[in-house]
C-alpha cells in the first residue's frame, strides 16, 4: 500500500516537473534577442512621442527640436517645416504669439494635445512609423482641432528621433 502511494506521489511530482519544464522552455524560446530589442524600441518610441507632446504643450522649444532628426520635418497638409533651425523658429514664433495673446483682453485657454489609438510599425531595425489620432483640447473645455498623424521615425546613434511628423496625411 505504501509503495502504491509512493508511486502515486512520484507520478504527481514527475508531472509537475514536466509542466514546469515545458512552461520554462516555451517562455524562453519565444523571447529571442530580436523580440527583446523590439520591446525596448517600442518603449523608447512611446517615450519619444510623450517627450514630443510635453515639449509642444509646455512651449519648450529646445526640447521640441531635440526629438527631431537633424533634417527632421513637421508637415501639416501642404505646409512643411524642415530642419532643426526652422523648427526652433516655428516654436519661438508660436510661443511669442501665445505670450502676445495673454497680454491682450482675450486670454487664451491652455491647450493640450491628446494622442489616441497609437500603432507602431517597424520598417526595419532603424526605421519605424508611428500612427495615431490626435486632438487639441482646451483646459477650459472643448476641442479645438482633431486629426490623424503618420510619423516616420529613424534610429540615429542608438536613439529614436522623428524624421517626418505629418499631422494631416493625404492618404
Amino acid at each position: 500500500m505504501k509503495l502504491r502511494r509512493l508511486g502515486g506521489y512520484s507520478a504527481v511530482v514527475s508531472i509537475g516537473i514536466f509542466i514546469a519544464f515545458s512552461a520554462f522552455v516555451a517562455s524562453t524560446s519565444c523571447s529571442t534577442p530580436k523580440d527583446v530589442v523590439r520591446a525596448q524600441d517600442r518603449v523608447e518610441i512611446e517615450q519619444l512621442m510623450w517627450d514630443y507632446i510635453r515639449a509642444l504643450d509646455s512651449g519648450n522649444a529646445e526640447a521640441y527640436v531635440a526629438v527631431y532628426a537633424p533634417d527632421g520635418q513637421f508637415k501639416a497638409g501642404a505646409m512643411a517645416i524642415k530642419g532643426r533651425e526652422a523648427l526652433m523658429k516655428m516654436m519661438v514664433d508660436s510661443k511669442k504669439q501665445m505670450e502676445d495673446a495673454k497680454k491682450s483682453d482675450k486670454k487664451p485657454a491652455k491647450m493640450y494635445h491628446i494622442v489616441t489609438n497609437p500603432h507602431i510599425e517597424f520598417i526595419d531595425q532603424d526605421h519605424a512609423r508611428f500612427y495615431a489620432y490626435w486632438m487639441g483640447g482646451l483646459a477650459a473645455g472643448g476641442t479645438t482641432s482633431a486629426g490623424r498623424e503618420v510619423n516616420d521615425l529613424v534610429k540615429l546613434n542608438g536613439k529614436w528621433l522623428i524624421s517626418v511628423r505629418d499631422v494631416a496625411p493625404q492618404d
